[in-house]
């Protein structure tokens, strides 16, 4: 277990990046995303596992909360599930920490330890993310890749394109 001191620098820098992405215009969701990536590096190293895909996100998305990222309940799940992301939104703006309850959090571990890494595969990812795209309209998802193209920039622009140029040539000799 690392030492108190430890623990306490560890949650302020991750609060400091949270409100440096923040100060920098990113917006909520690229700022989650980050959490999110790091939750996978957790299962990839074996720290803990996850049960799928999905609960791996929602246990990135809780932490971001937490860490003070203006997220919003989903629209489309359980009362139980908003009132959870509701309270981990207060915990994150109150910025008082509080006693975390140590029988609770080594359950938590112990339960996530039995589970699988096959959540963070790369195979589990990309299914994840088709199925999700898959619920979503064809107009949105040409809106989210036109606002992710504006918001590149010029130089990041061309980079996608040789990059998908080259992508092209690769996959045109098979």
């Amino acid at each position: 277990m690392p030492e108190k001191k430890t623990l306490e620098r560890a949650r302020k820098d991750k609060r400091e990046r949270a409100r440096k992405d923040k100060r920098a215009g990113k917006s909520a969701s690229t700022q989650a995303g980050e959490f999110v990536h790091e939750e996978m590096d957790h299962i990839r190293e074996g720290k803990h596992g996850a049960r799928s895909t999905k609960q791996a996100i929602a246990i990135g998305l809780s932490k971001a909360r937490r860490a003070g990222v203006d997220l919003p309940p989903p629209k489309k799940a359980s009362p139980g599930t908003r009132r959870k992301a509701a309270h981990d939104s207060d915990v994150g703006h109150e910025g008082a920490a509080h006693k975390t309850s140590a029988t609770r959090s080594r359950a938590t571990k112990k339960a996530l330890k039995r589970e699988g890494h096959s959540a963070a595969s790369k195979s589990a990812l990309s299914k994840q993310a088709t199925s999700a795209a898959k619920k979503r309209t064809a107009t949105d998802r040409s809106a989210a890749a036109k606002k992710a193209a504006q918001t590149k920039g010029a130089a990041g622009r061309s980079a996608a394109a040789r990059k998908a140029a080259h992508t092209r040539e690769v996959h045109a000799h098979h």
